[in-house]
């Protein structure tokens, strides 16, 4: 299996960044097996269990903060099975916009 979870970033000032984070396939087409991901942010997010089940995007999952953590998520596949990926989120300064390896 290929996929994993990636995030991109944007720093807005004042220690804060809009980041999303998305699955990436690396162009194995693994995507297209997916039906849905439930990510599971830090327990200080107001509803840290957000499902995704919109393909538009790679599933991606649009928000805000101020720090980095482990981000968990379950992908749920058509055949309903399903897949706990983890990924560090990544924030920087500098680039003020980017994204993670």
């Amino acid at each position: 299996m290929t996929l994993r979870i990636r995030n991109r970033w944007k720093y807005l000032g004042d220690d804060r960044w809009d980041w999303e984070a998305f699955l990436d396939d690396d162009g194995s087409g693994e995507l297209a097996t997916v039906a849905s991901v439930e990510y599971i942010l830090h327990p200080t997010f107001r509803n840290p269990v957000r499902e995704v089940s919109s393909a538009n995007n790679q599933f991606a999952l649009k928000t805000n903060g101020w720090g980095t953590f482990e981000l968990k998520a379950f992908v749920n596949f058509n055949d309903g099975s399903r897949k706990k990926l983890t990924h560090d989120i990544e924030l920087y300064y500098d680039p003020d916009t980017g994204v993670s390896t």
